[in-house]
């Protein structure tokens, strides 16, 4: 359906999570009227998220889902205008910006908050997408704390899969760290720290073949891997497993416009949501990757509409 309106306001908030929500509260409480287009499934990674024990505020675990949907409702209780769209195209070369959705409808704005998140890469196994949240994690920072004194396997070879293999010893009885080649790709340093924990294994050539479960309670309790190089598949008993192959963050759609590094991630300003276009500022995910947190992201949600509402007065 197409509509040729305009929707104008004082700041366009593109993407929901923690980041586009918190900067939605901040700018609603600053009569700044904002409108905030997300996609079809708002609230982001933290969506796939089950359980949560970190984000402070709450002594009973919580669930992801359950606190996007109450973000969700703050910013839209002071005064946040939400629309679901997938915006296709942005321009941000001349002022008001304007951003073109799916469903025909123009946004413009006098600035813009980009909090379109990144996403974790998977490997797309049908067993290991039935078991996300269940066992199947994304973040070792997250989730490591449930698999106290439990087995885990980590896949990946860089620095991430190196980094959460060594977090995770911290509650893990054991952690074995499976690889597809015969080398790993993280760096020097970090390899050292890893082949000197007695807590980790390294499986050298190998692939997930398939995540293996219960049903009821639905939990992990293994895997399968397949040796590269004899195509030997071996079964191993585990409680979790971290897929730690990187993330893609979601700027396509700003190449070309804004500076971004050599992954696609957004460059800020130090200590700031700025990007190199006055009025167009980055938050959460889009631009960390480092922290990626909800509680961080929401902090940079926040930055983000302080730095707005400066940038309006001007």
């Amino acid at each position: 359906m197409k509509n040729n309106s305009k929707k104008h306001s004082k700041v366009l908030i593109m993407g929901s999570g923690p980041a586009g929500y918190t900067a939605a509260i901040y700018t609603a409480r600053a009569m700044l009227k904002p409108i905030l287009v997300h996609g079809s499934e708002p609230g982001g990674q933290m969506t796939t998220t089950t359980d949560v024990q970190n984000y402070p505020g709450y002594t009973d675990v919580i669930q992801g889902p359950w606190l996007m949907e109450q973000m969700k409702g703050q910013a839209k209780t002071v005064g946040t205008d939400m629309i679901q769209d997938h915006i296709k195209k942005v321009d941000l070369n001349k002022k008001p910006f304007k951003a073109t959705g799916d469903s025909g409808q123009e946004y413009t704005g006098d600035s813009i908050i980009i909090s379109t998140g990144a996403q974790a890469r998977w490997l797309n196994l049908k067993s290991e997408q039935e078991y996300r949240g269940f066992g199947v994690s994304g973040c070792a920072t997250c989730d490591g704390f449930f698999f106290k004194d439990k087995e885990v396997a980590v896949i990946g070879g860089g620095n991430a899969a190196v980094e959460e293999a060594i977090f995770l010893t911290k509650f893990a009885t054991k952690v074995k760290l499976i690889h597809r080649r015969d080398k790993l790709r993280a760096e020097k340093m970090l390899q050292k720290k890893l082949t000197e924990n007695k807590k980790i294994e390294i499986i050298w050539d190998s692939v997930l073949e398939e995540v293996m479960g219960d049903k009821d309670p639905k939990g992990v309790t293994g895997i399968k891997i397949k040796n590269v190089k004899t195509n030997k598949i071996a079964e191993i008993n585990i409680h979790g497993l971290f897929i730690a192959i990187g993330h893609d963050p979601a700027t396509s759609l700003f190449k070309g416009q804004l500076d971004m590094d050599k992954e696609g991630y957004i460059i800020t300003k130090p200590d700031s949501t700025a990007t190199n276009i006055p009025g167009v500022f980055a938050a959460g995910d889009v631009k960390d990757k480092v922290f990626r947190q909800a509680v961080t992201a929401a902090g940079m949600g926040c930055m983000s509409a302080l730095e707005v509402e400066k940038f309006l007065s001007k």
